[in-house]
C-alpha cells in the first residue's frame, strides 16, 4: 500500500497540468464497433484530483445487453432505462472542459464517441488520460495493469467490480495519489488528443432489447456483420503472451475451432483492442485461442511445435478487457 504524500500543494502544483478531470467508466454490450453502452459513471475532480461530485446512469442499448455475467445488467433491468440521446446532454455537462480519465481510456473514449455520433452530436472532450499509461510513467510496481491491482497498490477497496459507479469511484481514488506522485516528480502526464466522430454509418439493425435472450447465444451463427477487409494493426508485435500478464497492443492472436461468440465479432473485438488477427500460426504468433486444445487442427499442432501459448475463449474474453497500450 502506498501512502499519499500531500506535500504537493496548490502553490507548488505544475501550471501545465489540467484544471479538472472527469474519471469515467462505461459498461457495454461488448467490445466491438457496433456495441453499445449499458451504464456510465463520471466522477468530477478538481485540478489536484479532489472529488467534486459524481453521476451514474443506466442506458437502454436497444439490443441484447451482451455479457450479463460480467456487468450484471439484464434486459429486464435495462428495458426501462433512458436511451443514450436522453442522457447525452447531462453526460456532456459532466465531461465539458475536463480531461477524460479512464483505465484503458482508448476503449472508453471510443465507446462514448460512437454513442454521440449515433446521436448526431459530439462529446465535449479534447484530451484523455489513461491510468495504465500513467502507472507506466510512474513505474508503479504492479503485477499487472488491471484496475484491481492499481486499487490494491493505493489501498483502495473495490466493492463491485464491473459496476460502472464503483469502478469509477475506485479509479478516482487511485488516480489522485497517482496524480500527486506525478506532480512531485515533475512527470509529464500522458495526455492524448480525443477526436470526435463526425458521422456514423450503422451496421444492419439488430434485435432490440427485450426481443433477444442475453448471453453468448445472442452472437451465434447467422452473423449480422458484413464480411470486410480489416486494416493492418498499427502496433509492432511485442512478442508472446505470458500467463498472468495482460495482453499488449500489437500481439498476434490466432483462433482455431468453434467459438460461442460469433467468430467475426470476436475478431472485431480483437482488432478494436489494438491486436492483430492472425490467419495462421507461426513463430511470431503471440497467442492461440481455442475451445478444443486437444484436437489435432493444423493451428494447434503448430502452436505445440512452436511453444505458442494457448487459452480458451472465456479466458481470452477476460483478457480483452485489460489490454495494455503499445510501448511508446
Amino acid at each position: 500500500m502506498t501512502v499519499l504524500d500531500d506535500r504537493t500543494t496548490a502553490a507548488t502544483w505544475p501550471a501545465a497540468y489540467p484544471q479538472g478531470y472527469a474519471v469515467v467508466d462505461v459498461e457495454t454490450t461488448g467490445l466491438a464497433r457496433d456495441d453499445r453502452i449499458v451504464s456510465a459513471a463520471v466522477y468530477r475532480l478538481d485540478a489536484q484530483g479532489n472529488v467534486e461530485d459524481h453521476w451514474y446512469t443506466l442506458v437502454n442499448p436497444e439490443r441484447d445487453p451482451g455479457p450479463v455475467w460480467i456487468h450484471g445488467l439484464t434486459s429486464a433491468v435495462l428495458e426501462g432505462a433512458p436511451l443514450f440521446p436522453e442522457v447525452a446532454a447531462e453526460f456532456a455537462a459532466r465531461l465539458d472542459g475536463r480531461v477524460l480519465v479512464a483505465h484503458n481510456a482508448m476503449f472508453d473514449w471510443q465507446m462514448i464517441a460512437r454513442e454521440y455520433a449515433r446521436a448526431e452530436s459530439a462529446a465535449p472532450v479534447r484530451q484523455r488520460l489513461c491510468t495504465i499509461a500513467l502507472a507506466k510513467e510512474l513505474s508503479l510496481p504492479l503485477p499487472n495493469h488491471k484496475l484491481e491491482s492499481l486499487a490494491a497498490h493505493f489501498g483502495v477497496v473495490q466493492r463491485r467490480a464491473h459496476n460502472a459507479l464503483d469502478d469509477a469511484r475506485v479509479l478516482a481514488e487511485a488516480f489522485r495519489p497517482s496524480l500527486h506522485a506525478a506532480a512531485e516528480r515533475g512527470v509529464r502526464l500522458p495526455l492524448l488528443e480525443c477526436r470526435p466522430l463526425t458521422e456514423w454509418v450503422p451496421s444492419p439493425e439488430r434485435p432490440r432489447i427485450g426481443h433477444q435472450a442475453s448471453g453468448s447465444s445472442a452472437y451465434r451463427a447467422n452473423s449480422w456483420r458484413p464480411s470486410r477487409r480489416r486494416p493492418a494493426c498499427p502496433y509492432p508485435n511485442p512478442g508472446r503472451y505470458e500467463t498472468g500478464k495482460p495482453l499488449k497492443q500489437g500481439m498476434r492472436v490466432a483462433f482455431s475451432g468453434d467459438t460461442s461468440v460469433d467468430r467475426e465479432l470476436l475478431e472485431d473485438r480483437t482488432v478494436d483492442a489494438g491486436l492483430h488477427v492472425a490467419g495462421s500460426v507461426s513463430r511470431l504468433t503471440s497467442l492461440l485461442v481455442t475451445n478444443d486444445p486437444d484436437s489435432a487442427t493444423s493451428k494447434i499442432v503448430k502452436a505445440r511445435s512452436f511453444g505458442t501459448p494457448v487459452v480458451d475463449e472465456a479466458a481470452y474474453t477476460q483478457l480483452l478487457r485489460d489490454v495494455s497500450p503499445a510501448d511508446g
